[in-house]
């Protein structure tokens, strides 16, 4: 009986696409059977780790970048669905904070693979082979940022001082905070890993950025009809989690391989990383209205 059921509602779906149910039983028992190694493309995901030394702890390098990677690209799938959901509920949204939350947890205690898992001198041998790629030029984390706020708010306070009086989305972009990483204002001169970033993604950005308009996550949240202390508080962890842990994360770790004995190396992208990185100077906020002056004024204290 469930049998005759499952079939019926099996014909009853495709019949709705228009399609012939018969059709698609008929390959249902020619195909085989799926595993797991297919299922995940298990053999091609191990097969792209390309190294450009003969030093060992560099494939760590290169495995750790990639986990990065599919870290954001899971927490982007998580935002996407806030931005674009209509009227969602605030345990929708609640459930999907825990996970950015989560993810965002996973990407700060992943550093110590970086930090403690390859030799230091090993790295400081292989990494000068990577000039001028940086992890500075990961297209998700700019993805992710255009998702979560509106582009003012990727502004750092320098960059404020330098916009027109009614500024366009074209002199945001112009003063966006990580453009400071790899442009001299005053030169004109602009890092070739800025540059090479630039000509590939920002395009991009700026159709996204337009997409976006009134349904990032910050927008989102302000259409609410009095959302709850509960959900204003989850935004507020996943902002400091992303905007302030993570970022002095990252920073300590720079600081471990290219300062620790005080040689001050510089970065293979060429910024200033001791300045860059730190979220005081970064000054990202995806949620600025849930902060208090005093908080936004400490910012990354």
């Amino acid at each position: 009986m469930e049998n005759n059921k499952l079939i019926k509602a099996i014909e009853e779906k495709y019949i709705a696409l228009g399609e012939n149910p018969e059709t698609y039983l008929k390959g249902l028992l020619q195909a085989k059977p799926i595993n797991y190694w297919d299922y995940i493309q298990v053999d091609t995901l191990l097969s792209l780790q390309k190294t450009r030394t003969d030093f060992k702890d560099e494939e760590i390098f290169v495995m750790y970048h990639q986990v990065t990677e599919l870290t954001l690209k899971m927490m982007i799938h998580e935002i996407k669905q806030l931005s674009e959901g209509e009227n969602l509920s605030e345990e929708i949204w609640i459930t999907k904070l825990d996970r950015l939350k989560r993810y965002t947890r996973m990407l700060i205690t992943s550093f110590d693979i970086m930090k403690d898992g390859m030799s230091y001198d090993d790295y400081n041998t292989f990494r000068s082979t990577l000039t001028p790629a940086s992890g500075f030029q990961s297209a998700q984390f700019r993805i992710l940022e255009i998702y979560c706020t509106k582009i003012e708010n990727l502004v750092n306070s320098q960059g404020q001082k330098r916009l027109p009086q009614n500024p366009t989305m074209e002199d945001y972009f112009d003063n966006l905070y990580w453009k400071d990483a790899g442009y001299n204002r005053e030169t004109g001169k602009m890092s070739l890993t800025l540059r090479q970033f630039i000509e590939k993604y920002e395009a991009d950005f700026k159709s996204l950025a337009k997409k976006t308009k009134d349904k990032t996550l910050e927008e989102r949240v302000a259409q609410m009809n009095n959302p709850s202390e509960e959900l204003k508080d989850k935004l507020k962890q996943f902002d400091h989690f992303y905007n302030v842990a993570w970022p002095l994360v990252h920073l300590d770790t720079a600081q471990h391989y290219l300062n620790s004995k005080g040689e001050t190396k510089a970065a293979t992208g060429g910024s200033e990383w001791q300045k860059y990185l730190h979220p005081k100077y970064q000054q990202r906020k995806f949620f600025p209205k849930l902060w208090t002056e005093e908080e936004i004024a400490n910012w990354g204290e």
